[in-house]
């Protein structure tokens, strides 16, 4: 049967929202209240009969809406209230009976609703009777567990014998989440009330055996560390007593192992080698490398990171502050820190794996510099390793302990060089690692190192400790790719850097060369002012190249030659100023050591403009063809061309043949004649397919006794049945070709996707010609107008018309 209500209740009362707390009836609750809507609610009960609606929410809102609250709750008197200086208020509630909200409603601060009480279904039945004294066999065994409670607290419990009473105070003292003990207020079988209680006083009993469980077990171990102090301090005293104490060098390594901050895998491994050391005497050959080794173990900072600068807006200023352009890899590392920065947001722990990246540019672009200026915008440490030069795979893994002289690879070294476990790494010339002979590949070494799903646990020879890589920020050059193992180079995302224009290395020389060259020649600022226009001519007729790094050496020598003037100077002479104009520039460098031969080279038929992919960024080349009358058809082919570029020279000469009369040349060119086809610079090789188009080109303009354009450089691989393949190194070669002066572009069409990396002032001064067919490169390198240079050689039979 139903219990009816001692008292009536108001039907509309203050509603008080709870977070995380259920108030059960027959219970007395401390609540601390610092909300304004809850200290309203309060101020209201206390101006009236002092009840007030005690509900959970079931969101976490700070500013709860009637919809954010439970519709079951307790009627609560409030008992006690105090102030507190920070403007909240502690009160205790004593719970009355179970209630429903009927219709909650919020005005202004003040939330208030209609409420219905809910009497407990009470059922004098067995099953109540053999819950309630289950849950005192419970309780006597919890309260034998802890022993922290009180007496009072005991005998509180086990006096009580009414099983709604007891169910109530019960669910308020355990640790259980709110929504259990809100489905416990809103059972209405007093049967289900105690089958909750008991199944999370059962979960407690479990939590404090188990807790007992292993105080014991800890108990046990103090226990044996005790014993082993005491048997310890025995040893040392007999050692003593027979003049064989302890070494002191052996407790200063226990001292520095103790102060060490080591993971516990590495402290049982270093700890291990101070006991050998500790049973061996100094004269063993073997005790000097245990030593070495435990140096090494400690040395390594297997604890110790930096903290980065999760701020992109912050890390670009920097690196633009650095550097010049070079877009791509500033923006690569903005993304890296702004993926950092938001996973730390969801988790404080959260690391992701530092990026594995690649340069790759000729000489004096700004690879290296490049990756100091990222550690310094990331607040890293900053260790370079030279790679060039390196045969050895111990280099890398380190040497084995069984040889003498053995010591950790470059890795580990430095590693103990940047004393954090998350710094920038430059692996320097990556390209220049020398593979074979009896020493391993170094290359092969590195395939741990730079490989994101094993480098979290990098083994040394030396050390035989796993080392953990993943933080590290791996940063790579070279200045090709070609020699770099394949599977190496799978690992490594590429960035290239190809080159800087005429502009762009004038803004380089303005901001950083200029001032860093006079500051090391003594000279400021209000002394030499050098113009524009002979940087220009510095840049076009002095240093021909990919980089800076000859314009620095030609700004250092402009330098030189004005701090010797200066230092000349009578003593006590008043200070000019020295300007560096295009016209004085040879003064000071001498005669130009770079002409302009693009225009001498193609001034005569027969000689096209190729443009070539280097080490050192892009490059012309020219390419000459020449009819040797009286021949017999014979090709000859001299500059010290490779396979590839024979090939292609022969492939242009056959489909010249199959298509004179598109081309408008006689088919028996080659019955009386010798082609003689020439690249100069002959003491250098060349190969490649790129010059295919070149070719065909030259023998054409040889053969229609035609120059070719003076302002038109072109690449691209040639078929036998004329099309142009597309090749590779479209923005090194086109940046080669805006530094000879070339205005007119002419590449594969299926190429055309790479000139949107070019800067934008190449694309305001070249213009770039997609072509897909031979035939298309002739009508935009030859001119309509044979010309009158030279007289047409003479066929076997007269070319079509």
């Amino acid at each position: 049967m139903a219990s009816e209500p001692a008292r009536t209740y108001p039907s509309e009362l203050p509603v008080l929202a709870l977070r995380q707390t259920v108030v059960f009836p027959l219970t007395l609750q401390p609540l601390a209240i610092n909300r304004p809507l809850s200290v309203e609610s309060i101020n209201r009960a206390l101006a009236g009969d002092r009840l007030v609606f005690l509900v959970l929410q079931s969101t976490d809102a700070e500013e709860p809406e009637p919809g954010d609250l439970r519709t079951i709750g307790a009627i609560g008197a409030i008992r006690q209230m105090a102030k507190i200086p920070n403007g909240g208020i502690h009160v205790i509630v004593e719970g009355l009976q179970r209630a429903k909200s009927d219709v909650t409603t919020k005005s202004g601060v003040s939330l208030r609703a209609v409420v219905s009480p809910l009497p407990d279904v009470i059922d004098k039945s067995l099953e109540v009777d053999a819950y309630a004294r289950r849950l005192h066999e419970l309780i006597d065994r919890a309260l034998s567990l802890a022993t922290g409670l009180s007496q009072e607290l005991r005998g509180l419990v086990a006096g009580i014998d009414d099983p709604l009473r007891l169910a109530y105070l019960l669910a308020s003292l355990l640790d259980m989440k709110a929504d259990e003990k809100q489905q416990i207020l809103e059972y209405n079988e007093l049967s289900a009330k105690l089958q909750a209680v008991s199944n999370a006083l059962t979960r407690e009993i479990a939590l404090l055996e188990m807790k007992s469980k292993i105080e014991s077990a800890a108990q046990q171990e103090m226990t044996d560390a005790q014993r082993q102090y005491y048997l310890r301090e025995q040893l040392k005293a007999i050692q003593a007593e027979l003049g064989e104490g302890e070494k002191t060098e052996i407790q200063e390594l226990r001292a520095r192992l103790a102060a060490a901050r080591l993971p516990e895998s590495v402290a049982t491994v270093a700890a291990r080698e101070v006991e050998r050391l500790a049973r061996m005497t100094p004269a063993s050959p073997e005790y000097q490398m245990i030593r070495t080794y435990f140096d090494w173990v400690l040395d390594v900072p297997w604890s110790t990171t930096t903290e980065d600068r999760l701020d992109p807006v912050a890390a670009r200023e920097v690196l633009d502050e650095d550097h010049y352009d070079l877009d791509k890899v500033k923006e690569r590392i903005v993304e890296y820190l702004a993926v950092q920065k938001l996973k730390s947001r969801r988790s404080a722990t959260a690391q992701i794996k530092g990026p594995i990246l690649c340069f790759v540019g000729p000489p004096g672009v700004g690879k290296t510099s490049l990756g100091q200026s990222i550690a310094r915008a990331m607040n890293r440490k900053f260790v370079r390793i030279s790679l060039g030069g390196i045969r050895d795979e111990a280099e890398i893994r380190g040497h084995r302990r069984t040889y003498i002289g053995a010591l950790p690879g470059r890795i580990v070294q430095a590693l103990k060089q940047a004393g954090a476990m998350n710094p920038v790494f430059m692996l320097d010339e990556i390209d220049k690692i020398t593979s074979g002979g009896f020493q391993g590949d170094p290359a092969a070494a590195l395939l741990e190192v730079l490989d994101p799903a094993q480098n979290h646990s990098f083994r040394d020879h030396y050390l035989e400790i796993n080392i953990d890589l993943s933080r590290v920020l791996f940063i790579a050059t070279a200045n090709q790719l070609g020699t770099v193992h394949p599977a190496l180079l799978d690992r490594m995302e590429i960035i290239t850097l190809a080159g800087y224009t005429e502009d762009e290395k004038l803004h380089i020389a303005r901001r950083y060369l200029i001032p860093r060259q006079l500051e090391e020649h003594g000279l400021t600022p209000e002394r030499v002012a050098i113009e524009d226009a002979a940087l220009r001519r510095m840049i076009a007729q002095y240093t021909r190249e990919a980089g800076v790094r000859n314009l620095e050496r030609q700004i250092g020598a402009v330098a030189r030659k004005i701090a010797a003037r200066v230092a000349g100077a009578a003593e006590g002479a008043a200070e000019s100023l020295s300007v560096v104009a295009a016209a004085t520039l040879p003064d000071y460098l001498g005669p130009p050591k770079i002409q302009d031969e693009v225009t001498f080279r193609v001034s005569r038929p027969g000689v096209a403009t190729g443009v070539a992919w280097t080490e050192s960024g892009g490059d012309v080349l020219f390419i000459e063809a020449c009819l040797l009358p009286a021949g017999h058809g014979n090709i000859t082919l001299t500059g010290q061309l490779g396979n590839v570029m024979q090939e292609s020279a022969r492939a242009a000469v056959s489909h010249i043949r199959s298509t004179t009369h598109e081309l408008g040349v006689s088919p028996e060119f080659l019955n009386s004649h010798d082609l003689h086809i020439h690249v100069p610079a002959g003491a250098i090789p060349k190969d490649g397919p790129s010059a295919g188009v070149t070719m065909a080109t030259a023998i054409v303009s040889a053969l229609k006794n035609q120059t070719v354009r003076e302002d038109v450089a072109m690449t691209g691989e040639i078929t036998l049945s004329g099309l142009v393949l597309p090749v590779g190194g479209i923005r090194e070669k086109a940046l080669a070709a805006r530094r000879h002066g070339i205005t007119t572009f002419i590449l594969p069409a299926r190429n055309e996707a790479d000139l949107a990396e070019l800067p934008p002032d190449v694309h305001e001064h070249m213009r770039f010609v997609p072509v897909q067919t031979l035939l298309e490169a002739l009508v935009v390198a030859l001119p309509s107008e044979p010309s009158s240079r030279g007289t047409a050689p003479t066929f076997t039979s007269s070319p079509p018309t």
